[in-house]
C-alpha cells in the first residue's frame, strides 16, 4: 500500500494547456489549465474563477511545479476552475538551500500582479474571470499565497508593498508555513525558514521577518482558509494554529479546517479524499 507521499508524488505530470512568462528568468513562468468540468458530470460555469496555485517543496530548487500539476488538472478538469500554476525561483547555493532572497518573494509578487492580464491572454475572457481570483498554495507555496495576499500590510518601505489590498476573493492555504516564528522553533523542513531568511544569524531573521512572515502581516481583511492535516509531521498543525491565533489577536477570524487522519501530502493528491475538500473550500470563496 502506498503511503501519502508516494501516492501524491507518484502521479505523472500533467501538461498544461498554455504557458506564459512573467519575467525573463526561466523559472518566471505560469502554466495554465483550462476549465473542463464544473464537477463530476457537470458542464463548467464560464467564465470560471481563477485559482492561482503555488507549489511547495520548502522553497528548494529540486521541487518544481511539475509535482503539483495533477492537482492543478484536477481542479480544472473535475471542478471547473481556471488554474494558473506559478513557478518561481527557489534554492540557490549551497545546493539544497531553501529559497533565494529576495528573488523568491520578487517572483511571488510579480506573478500575482501579472496574472489577471496573463490569464485573459492565455485562456480568453469567455473562459476565465480574474475578478474571482483565489490564491492557493501548499506548504512553502501556502506561505507564498498568504504572503502575496498580505502585501498591503507590508512596511511602506518594503519593495513588495502594495498601497491597496489585492483584488482577491480569498486565500486557501494547504498545510502552509504560515507562521515563520513557529516554523523556525519547530525546525520545519530542515530549518528551511532560517535558510530562506538568510542563514543562522539572528539578525538576518529579525531584519527580514517583518517583510516575509504572513503572521506579521495581520489582519489582511481578505477571507482566508487553511486546510491542514491533523497528522502532518512535515509542517505540523501547530504552525497553522499559531497563525490562526495571531490572526484572531489582530482582529480577523480565519477558517482552519483540520482533517483527521490526514498528513502533509494527501492535500495535493487528486486520488485522495482530502483533495476534494480542498476543491470545495476553494469553491466556497471563488463563487
Amino acid at each position: 500500500m502506498l503511503n501519502e507521499e508516494e501516492s501524491a508524488l507518484g502521479h505523472a505530470p500533467v501538461p498544461p494547456d498554455a504557458t506564459a512568462a512573467y519575467g525573463e528568468h526561466p523559472d518566471q513562468v505560469v502554466d495554465f489549465f483550462r476549465p473542463v468540468g464544473g464537477g463530476v458530470g457537470r458542464q463548467p460555469r464560464l467564465p470560471a474563477p481563477l485559482v492561482v496555485l503555488f507549489h511547495g517543496g520548502a522553497w528548494r530548487a529540486p521541487y518544481d511545479r511539475q509535482h503539483i500539476s495533477p492537482l492543478a488538472a484536477f481542479l480544472a478538469r473535475r471542478h471547473g476552475f481556471a488554474v494558473a500554476s506559478v513557478e518561481y525561483r527557489r534554492g540557490g547555493e549551497p545546493q539544497g538551500r531553501a529559497g533565494r532572497w529576495p528573488d523568491t518573494l520578487d517572483d511571488a509578487a510579480a506573478a500575482t500582479d501579472a496574472l489577471p492580464e496573463l490569464a485573459l491572454a492565455a485562456l480568453g475572457e469567455d473562459t476565465v474571470d480574474p475578478r474571482r481570483t483565489v490564491l492557493a498554495g501548499h506548504s512553502a507555496g501556502g506561505h507564498l499565497a498568504l504572503w502575496a495576499a498580505a502585501r498591503h500590510e507590508l512596511p511602506p518601505a518594503s519593495p513588495w508593498h502594495r498601497s491597496t489590498p489585492p483584488p482577491l476573493r480569498g486565500v486557501v492555504a494547504l498545510a502552509p508555513i504560515a507562521d515563520l516564528t513557529s516554523a523556525r522553533a519547530l525546525g520545519v523542513c530542515g530549518d528551511a525558514v532560517v535558510q530562506f531568511l538568510g542563514g543562522p544569524e539572528p539578525e538576518h531573521f529579525e531584519a527580514r521577518q517583518p517583510h516575509a512572515d504572513p503572521a506579521a502581516l495581520l489582519p489582511t481583511g481578505i477571507a482566508t482558509t487553511i486546510v491542514q492535516g491533523a497528522t502532518d509531521n512535515v509542517v505540523p498543525p501547530q504552525v497553522a494554529e499559531d497563525y490562526a491565533t495571531a490572526s484572531a489577536k489582530a482582529g480577523q477570524e480565519i477558517q482552519l479546517t483540520l482533517l483527521d487522519g490526514v498528513g502533509h501530502f494527501a492535500l495535493i493528491d487528486p486520488s485522495a479524499d482530502a483533495a476534494a475538500v480542498v476543491a470545495e473550500e476553494i469553491a466556497q470563496l471563488a463563487w
